[in-house]
């Protein structure tokens, strides 16, 4: 198997991944998962897809990371694997899908609006 790269974006964080074969290492900007995410629950996330089809350890993973928060990041990035996995056997896009993992969360930061201290909120008003 050659390298396969894959994308995966949520809110403004953007995953770019390169996948081989190796024994499951997963690299971070250089950093190790671990490092990367010290949350057990974002590491669990990030996993999910290999996870589910058993590949844990099969593949090396690098990426560059970069853009939003660390959850933004890690949902990213989970959706990057899912894609690089469909990419090496497509016969996985079913069990994948079903999970939910190949599915683009498209809900972005809804934008301030003029005269509305946020997006939506409005200021505080009092009729004496």
């Amino acid at each position: 198997m050659e390298m396969i790269n894959a994308l995966g974006r949520r809110k403004s964080a953007i995953a770019r991944i390169y996948m081989t074969e190796g024994t499951g290492k997963i690299t971070i900007n250089k950093r190790d998962l671990t490092e990367y995410f010290p949350s057990s629950i974002l590491q669990f996330v990030v996993k999910q897809p290999l996870t589910l089809l058993n590949v844990a350890e099969k593949y090396d993973i690098k990426v560059n990371l970069n853009g939003g928060g660390f959850t933004g990041q890690s949902q990213a990035l989970r959706l990057a694997i899912a894609r690089a996995l469909v990419k090496v056997n497509a016969e996985d896009k079913k069990a994948l899908r079903a999970e939910g993992f190949m599915t683009r969360d498209s809900r972005e930061v809804e934008r301030k609006k003029p005269g509305r201290p946020k997006a939506r909120r409005r200021f505080q008003f009092s009729k004496r």
